[in-house]
């Protein structure tokens, strides 16, 4: 009978893993200094505030764009961390009232 369960080693080493990349600094992720210098003046200085922060969030740090923004991106998916894709939001277009004839 085989066994499903996952050896408690590996997912302590799992655990631990993700711990260690929650802990990582900005720089140490790959941001540029000028970005890291942005987050940390508005108090996001690890890869756990980072992911707290919404898109909204950064876009109102001073001097932090849409450039700025996919460089962050990037950089946590360069330490496998993924957002998550939109869901398309489809609108309705209704046709315009006809006229009685």
């Amino acid at each position: 009978m085989a066994s499903s369960r996952v050896p408690l080693i590996k997912t302590d080493t799992e655990a631990q893993s993700l711990a260690d990349k929650l802990e990582m600094s900005a720089a140490e992720i790959g941001l540029t200094v000028r970005t890291t210098n942005c987050l940390e003046e508005r108090g996001i200085f690890t890869v756990a505030d980072l992911l707290n922060c919404t898109r909204e969030d950064l876009l109102a740090i001073t001097n932090f764009g849409e450039k700025t923004l996919k460089e962050v991106y990037e950089a946590l998916e360069g330490v496998g961390f993924y957002r998550t894709p939109k869901q398309a939001t489809s609108v309705k277009k209704s046709s315009p009232p006809t006229q009685p004839r």
